[in-house]
């Protein structure tokens, strides 16, 4: 005898219109700043790094999904109708995001984000990094990504490297290592291992969160999105203080980790970070489930 399936909740028109409505507000905000700039063709090293870092455009914030399984009432009319991965729902006039085709056409992406989350949240995090990543990336190189002077100066700043042991496990801040730092690593992160070596302490770890809810698409409801762009803005913010870069006459006062106080600081924030970010990757799994 087969058991039928529960019916998917229905949001009556009213009240998942006001969601919709509430989400664009908040992603509105959220880019604001993004958008105004752009449109002076100006640029921040620090707030617009979500947006040229992953290539995603503010539209992918403003649009909100209810998530799979949630039924929307009188929405066939609705311009989201003709969205692709979505299909009528179970009630006359009412529209459900499709999963199932989302995951035949997509599996392999979805099957990878679930491996690479769930082996994340499983691992212990760790919190001996201190940030280096963006010391390693300036490492006895005269010429840096940013075009923001280094506080220390390049010999000081090479020096910190030089005293401390590189212990960065993410591969996409590790592919931007100095040639003459990546053998100072204590790993070599590839793209390959990175299911094997991904820790939730990891900062680059946690801003990736919004990468996977965006590869996610429909599957992820519009707040948990939004909640992982906050993270990982948030993130960025101690990322770039904790460089080195001098970044003070934008206001961001400098996290020193060539300091036992500096090194205190930034791990502390670090361990509230990788709590929110469990937070988040847990329900992304959820949705990749």
């Amino acid at each position: 005898m087969t058991t039928a399936l529960p019916a998917a909740p229905v949001l009556p028109a009213a009240l998942w219109r006001d969601r919709e409505a509430a989400h664009e507000e908040r992603a509105r905000a959220l880019t604001r700043a993004h958008r105004e700039r752009a449109a002076r063709r100006e640029a921040h090293p620090v707030e617009d790094f979500l947006f040229t870092y992953y290539s995603y455009k503010p539209a992918v914030l403003h649009r909100w999904h209810p998530g799979e399984g949630v039924e929307l009432a009188d929405a066939a009319a609705d311009a989201r109708a003709t969205w692709r991965w979505y299909r009528a729902g179970t009630v006359p006039g009412s529209v459900v995001v499709d999963g199932e085709g989302f995951r035949s056409e997509r599996g392999a992406l979805v099957a990878n984000v679930g491996r690479i989350l769930r082996a994340t949240a499983d691992r212990a995090p760790g919190f001996g990094c201190f940030g280096l990543h963006e010391w390693a990336m300036v490492y006895r190189q005269p010429e840096h990504r940013h075009p923001v002077p280094l506080r220390l100066g390049q010999d000081a700043t090479d020096a910190v490297v030089e005293a401390h042991d590189l212990r960065c496990t993410h591969f996409d801040a590790f592919r931007f290592f100095t040639p003459a730092a990546v053998p100072r690593n204590r790993d070599q992160p590839t793209r390959e291992r990175q299911v094997d070596l991904e820790q939730p302490g990891c900062l680059h770890a946690g801003m990736d969160l919004y990468k996977w809810a965006v590869k996610l698409g429909p599957l992820v409801p519009g707040d948990l999105l939004l909640d992982a762009f906050e993270l990982a803005r948030d993130i960025r913010v101690l990322d770039m203080r904790a460089s080195p870069y001098d970044l003070s006459d934008r206001g961001y006062e400098p996290v020193p980790i060539e300091t036992a106080e500096g090194k205190a600081a930034y791990v502390r924030a670090q361990r509230v970070f990788a709590e929110r970010g469990q937070g988040i990757r847990s329900r992304l799994l959820a949705a990749a489930t």
